[in-house]
């Protein structure tokens, strides 16, 4: 069957079917009113006197006419001048309903500016007390370092996303020539803080009980008990925050990321002490 034929009967269908719906609804009309309505409707009506068999439709027939066909006849103007205006008292009539949404959406927009904005700020501002990016207080030194040696795992502070481990004193001598100036006060009180975050890619990176390392379940880079990288394709050491011991307590400043150590740096000679919880390949 061609096209042409189909358009044909797809057009004749439809023609059909809105002729079946015009029918339908005149019947569903004129079987709404009952014969008494009928017979009103057909009988005079007081509103047309020169047309005295007029029906409904005809008088909706002719004031839809009169609406679209205004007369043409002049009326007269008053007699009294027209009453100069007065503009309204603002204390009476108040706030229009034009200025009252006006200033709404004004009032919404910088409600909804101030909020995004602080947000911004709040993200970008360093916490001023507490929290990560603030300097934190962590404790007693001597409760920490025995914590480390009875559980042989480094302290850890969620707080500030950082562990904390011992640093070998005799260790300092070479840690001198390897680390800056803002980490060695706390490698010289015997202790350091390190960024959980890999350098490689930003993975959290844990601790491994077996082999004492830090080894990154991500991309299996791998770092002794204190950051100093040992394999994996992490570009350096694990990041440290600076670390201020006073009066025998710890605290943290970890609104500053010091780099860690170069690849190859090696102060405290600490190998692997057991079998390792990442492969240095990458894998578990």
């Amino acid at each position: 069957m061609s096209g042409t034929a189909v358009a044909l009967i797809v057009a004749v269908l439809v023609a059909l079917a809105a002729l079946v719906l015009f029918t339908a609804s005149r019947r569903k009309d004129q079987a709404t009113l009952t014969r008494d309505t009928l017979k009103r409707d057909r009988s005079d009506s007081p509103f047309l006197p020169e047309a005295r068999q007029a029906t409904g439709r005809d008088v909706e027939r002719e004031a839809a006419l009169a609406r679209r066909s205004p007369g043409t006849e002049i009326e007269k103007a008053a007699d009294r001048a027209p009453a100069p205006y007065v503009p309204p008292d603002p204390e009476v009539v108040g706030v229009t309903r034009r200025q009252f949404f006006n200033r709404s959406i004004v009032a919404m927009f910088g409600l909804g500016l101030s909020g995004f904005g602080a947000a911004v700020l709040a993200f970008l501002w360093p916490q001023l007390s507490g929290g990560f990016g603030s300097k934190i207080s962590v404790g007693k030194l001597d409760d920490i370092l025995g914590a480390v040696r009875d559980t042989r795992e480094p302290f850890y502070v969620s707080e500030g996303r950082f562990y904390l481990v011992p640093y070998p004193s005799d260790a300092v001598s070479k840690a001198q020539s390897a680390y800056s100036s803002a980490v060695l006060p706390g490698m010289e009180a015997g202790v350091v803080a390190l960024y959980q975050k890999c350098p490689h890619l930003g993975c959290r990176v844990p601790f491994c009980a077996t082999s004492q390392w830090f080894e990154c379940g991500c991309h299996g880079s791998q770092y002794n008990r204190v950051g100093e990288k040992k394999g994996g394709p992490a570009p350096r050491g694990m990041d440290h925050f600076p670390v201020e011991v006073s009066d025998g307590r710890v605290s943290v400043d970890t609104g500053l990321v010091v780099q860690g150590a170069p690849i190859g740096t090696n102060t405290t000679g600490q190998e692997s002490e057991g079998p390792h919880c990442v492969g240095a390949a990458g894998g578990h």
